[in-house]
This record gives C-alpha cells, structure tokens and sequence, in this order.
C-alpha cells in the first residue's frame, strides 16, 4: 500500500487543474444543493442533471421551500431524470431535515442517514463534499481507478461496500481539505479518463503508478455485477411513459385516456398497478395523478 497511498497527491493535484466546472462544486453551492445534486445524480448522466439542478435550485433554494410545497411538484419538476422516487424521497428528506433540523442540511453521517432515501453513497458525499469531513466517498467510477491501479483488475467486479470503503480508506489523505480533493478526483478520474471502455492511459496522472498498467492490462476474467434488463420495452419503459403523461397533466388522468400511450394493455395496467403500490401516482374516482 505505500505505493498505492502515493496517488493521492498526483490525484488531487490533476483534479485541481482539470476539474469540470460543475454547479454543485461551486464555492458558492450551498450543503442543501449538494445533497439535491446527490440525488439527481443516481443513475443519471452529468449532462441531463446540470440544467435540472440549475432550475431545481432556483425554484427551491433551501430545503423548507420544497418542504413548502406538494410531493407532486416535486415529482412534476423531476421531469425526464428517470426513477421519479427520487424525487418523492427528496421532498420526504426536506420536510424532515425541517422538522428535525430546522431547516439546515445536517453535517453529521449517521443524521444524514435517517433522512429519506439517503443511503451510506450519499450520506458520506454529503458531508465530505458539503461540510468538507474526512469522509471515503466511494461510487462506480472511484471503484473501478482503485481496482486498476491498486489491485491491477480491469474491472471492479460486483460491489462489497464494506471492502470498497477501507480500500478507499486507506487511500485517504489524512488532511481534511485533501481527502474531499481525493474524493472528488478519483470520481472525475474515473469519469473522463478511466473509463470503463476506452481509458485515455496517455493522459492519466497516475498512469506511472497503475498495477494494470504495469501489467499488460490484462482482460478482466473475474466476477461481474449483474448487468441491468434491456429498458426498451420493458416495465420501466412503461412506468416512464406513464409518469410522463401524469406530469403533463394538471387534472386526474383515466386509464382510458392513458390506453393509447401503449400497445400492451396488460403491461400498462401493470406498470399503473406498480405506480400506485409504490407511492408515485395516486388514483381516485376521477382518475390517477401524481401524489399530494
């Protein structure tokens, strides 16, 4: 590990150089517009997130103007980000960070977890990103720089997070200001060089110090994550298309009139059936819509 411990200060030096101007790592992007990039950030390309950040945040610039408001404007300014629980468990989280916290995102990581939909991923990001602790912030991209260039794997197979948080632990630099550094730069590593299919070796800081590398870059013959069911034509296709159609409108939608957003009527009753079990569209005598 002495090696390994040695990427760190190429790591944040390349990152203070290259970072991408991102809204949520601006000075001025308060520990609320942390969080919200957090969730919107799940499963969601940078360059859709940006624009709905700006606008989210412009609309609800603390967590007691959301708390303010419906769930179902959340939901309806969620627009095409995908998984919409999200922002059903975001506006969950502002009213409780009202509630219990008067008003103010907390620092804490155990406190950050009893909110709504905040796991271990987004409870570390938020207080190392937002409050600057010493935190190991681990997600895909910071997983897979650590198994190329520590462990030599082409690949990071199946999450441990338990493993994945030591591994990245103790890489951590022990200076509060350059862990979030760290943190932040094995991210942007992983997301514009060491990329899972083409990675830019050439323009790699820490190309010199990488096990694969040094190796050969072997192909990866280890375990592999589940990969994810094809989204065209399936469930969450249908769901999408759905929740598409309740946002638009500002009145209960029937299911007949939502019978010609898809051919499959067996699917589509499923996909509303799905809906309502899980909180996101409620249906009453009029119809369904999004939830209050």
């Amino acid at each position: 590990m002495p090696e390994a411990v040695a990427l760190a200060p190429a790591v944040v030096a390349w990152f203070a150089r290259n970072a991408r101007d991102l809204p949520w790592r601006r000075p001025d992007c308060t520990p609320w517009g942390v969080l919200v990039s957090e969730f919107m950030l799940q499963q969601t390309q940078v360059s859709r997130v940006v624009p709905a950040f700006e606008a989210w945040m412009r609309r609800w610039p603390t967590p007691a103007a959301l708390a303010a408001e419906p769930a179902s404007e959340a939901v309806r300014a969620w627009g095409g980000l995908g998984y919409p629980r999200r922002a059903m468990w975001l506006h969950r989280a502002a009213v409780e960070i009202v509630e219990r916290h008067d008003g103010d995102v907390p620092a804490d990581v155990d406190a950050l977890l009893a909110l709504q939909g905040i796991g271990p991923y987004t409870a570390r990001a938020v207080a190392a990103f937002a409050f600057g602790l010493r935190e190991p912030v681990v997600d895909t991209n910071t997983r897979r720089v650590i198994a190329r260039a520590v462990r030599g794997n082409g690949e990071a197979g199946p999450p441990d997070a338990r493993a994945d948080l030591a591994a990245m632990a103790e890489l951590l630099p022990h200076e509060a200001s350059d862990a979030r550094s760290f943190n932040a730069g094995m991210m942007e590593l992983g997301a514009v060089v060491c990329t899972a299919r083409a990675p830019a070796c050439d323009d790699c800081p820490i190309a010199a110090r990488c096990a694969w590398r040094a190796a050969g870059s072997p192909a990866y013959d280890g375990p592999r994550r589940r990969t994810q069911a094809r989204f065209e034509g399936s469930d969450r296709q249908v769901r999408g298309i759905v929740m598409r159609e309740l946002r638009a409108a500002h009145r209960p939608v029937t299911r007949d009139e939502l019978a010609p957003s898809w051919t499959d009527a067996a699917q589509l009753a499923r996909a509303i059936d799905s809906l309502v079990a899980d909180g996101l569209a409620g249906e009453g005598p009029e119809g369904l819509s999004l939830p209050e």
